[in-house]
């Protein structure tokens, strides 16, 4: 079992930043791959960004490509996604979720899930 805990969501005017937290407990945070994603009210779960467990491999969606920046600390069970130049269609509750597997753009592809932070961008 992995257990995750976001942190660092809040309220922010457009272009602002934010940078979000993801703390790991469990089994070892090292061997997983750790992506975000986000849901907007009435709508469906959506991919932002994965990292792999080395670090060496980072994909993210194309409306938070150059914006956003996924990276972890595996020596802090932690992964963050730092958002730069938010937009109003931004806002959303993020999620960190953990893969056992190899990195994926899918929420099928995830076991493990936090129970969200809440991001909004103000115009």
């Amino acid at each position: 079992q992995v257990q995750l805990v976001e942190s660092g969501g809040g309220l922010v005017q457009a272009g602002g930043s934010l940078r979000l937290s993801c703390v790991a407990s469990g089994r070892t945070f090292s061997s997983y791959s750790m992506g975000w994603f986000r849901q907007a009210p009435g709508q469906e779960r959506e991919f932002v960004a994965v990292i792999s467990w080395s670090s060496i491999r980072m994909v993210y969606a194309n409306s938070v490509k150059g914006r956003f920046t996924i990276s972890r600390d595996n020596a802090k069970n932690t992964v963050y996604l730092q958002m730069n130049s938010l937009k109003p269609e931004d806002t959303a509750v993020y999620y960190c979720a953990a893969a056992e597997r190899s990195i994926s753009m899918s929420t099928s592809g995830y076991g493990y899930w936090g129970q969200g932070t809440q991001v909004t961008v103000s115009s």
